[in-house]
C-alpha cells in the first residue's frame, strides 16, 4: 500500500447505510434526466407510473455512501461509472479520497472518472484491506469463479466496509433467453432493445445471480448481508413508448394483485465484520 493512500484521511467509520427513500430518488431522478423543463418522454412516463429505474435506486445509494474521505473500489467498471449519469460520476470522483477501478477488459483505459486503473481480474487483486466500500455494477452475472470473486472482495475491505453487488436477478425472463442466446445474437438484440455496442457486451455464467448464492457465497468469507433490495426492472422496452407503457402497466398490475414482478434486478449489501 503506497503512503499516501495510508496517511488520507478517513471517513467516519463504519460507513452508514440509509437506503434511498423519496427524497434521494427524486433527486437523483433530476440529477439523471435533467430539470423540470427539459425531462423527454420516458423520465416522465416513469414518473406518472411512480416508478425508478434499478439504475435509479443504485445510484442514490451509491450517492449516499460516497461521502469525503471514503476509499472506493469498483469492479469491471470498463468505460464508465454510471453509463447514464456522467455527471454523478464525476462528482463522486472527486469526492472520494481513492477510486480504484479493476477490469481485465480494455475499455478501462477509457474510464475518465478513476484514479487508478487496474487491468485484472478481481479474483487476482489483492486489495490489501484498504478500501470502506467496494461496488459491483452489473458484474456478478460476468463471474467465472464466484468463491474467488468473494474471497477478494473481503480481502479488499477494511474491517467495516461493505460490498455493493447490483445484478439481474437470474431466473428473469431476459436473463433465461440470454442463456439460450449464442453471443452474436446477444449483440443484435441488445443494440436495437438499448442501442449497446458489441464491445460491450460479455459473455454470462450467472454463478451468483440469486439470493441464496449471494448470502452463501459472502457467509462464506464471514461477510453478512446488510440489505438486499428487489427491484422491478421496466427497461426492457424503454425505447419504444407504447412498448415501455406496456410495461409499466404490467408492473402496477402485478404490484396491485400483489405479484411479484417477473424481471427484476438484486441490490445487496454485504458488511465484513468490525473490529475495533
Amino acid at each position: 500500500m503506497s503512503a499516501a493512500l495510508a496517511n488520507a484521511p478517513r471517513p467516519p467509520a463504519p460507513l452508514l447505510v440509509r437506503l434511498p427513500d423519496g427524497e434521494s430518488l427524486r433527486q437523483m431522478f433530476h440529477r439523471r434526466y435533467g430539470p423540470e423543463g427539459r425531462l423527454g418522454w420516458g423520465p416522465l412516463l416513469r414518473r406518472a407510473y411512480g416508478y425508478y429505474t434499478p439504475d435509479d435506486v443504485y445510484e442514490a445509494l451509491v450517492a449516499g455512501l460516497v461521502v469525503p474521505g471514503v476509499r472506493w473500489l469498483d469492479v469491471g467498471c470498463g468505460r464508465e461509472l454510471f453509463p447514464s449519469n456522467p455527471g454523478l460520476a464525476e462528482i463522486l470522483s472527486k469526492r472520494c479520497d481513492r477510486l480504484v477501478g479493476v477490469d481485465p477488459d480494455p475499455t478501462l483505459q477509457e474510464n475518465p472518472w478513476v484514479h487508478e486503473k487496474v487491468a485484472s481480474g478481481i479474483d487476482a487483486y489483492d486489495g490489501e484491506g484498504a478500501f470502506d466500500l467496494v461496488t459491483l455494477r452489473m458484474v456478478a452475472e460476468h463471474i467465472e469463479r464466484p468463491e474467488a470473486c468473494v474471497q477478494s472482495l473481503q480481502r479488499a475491505l477494511r474491517p467495516g466496509g461493505l460490498a455493493v453487488v447490483y445484478t439481474v436477478f437470474s431466473f428473469s425472463p431476459m436473463p433465461l433467453l440470454t442463456r439460450l442466446a449464442p453471443m452474436g445474437l446477444r449483440h443484435v438484440v441488445k443494440s436495437w432493445l438499448w442501442g449497446t455496442q458489441p464491445k460491450d457486451t460479455f459473455p454470462t455464467r450467472f454463478r451468483m445471480n440469486t439470493r441464496s448464492a449471494l448470502q452463501r457465497l459472502f457467509a462464506g468469507v464471514g461477510m453478512r448481508e446488510e440489505a438486499l433490495l428487489r427491484l422491478d426492472d421496466c427497461r426492457t422496452f424503454a425505447r419504444f413508448r407504447w412498448l415501455a407503457e406496456m410495461e409499466l402497466r404490467g408492473m402496477r398490475a402485478c404490484r396491485a394483485l400483489g405479484w411479484p414482478y417477473p424481471e427484476h434486478c438484486l441490490l445487496g449489501l454485504y458488511r465484513k465484520p468490525w473490529e475495533p
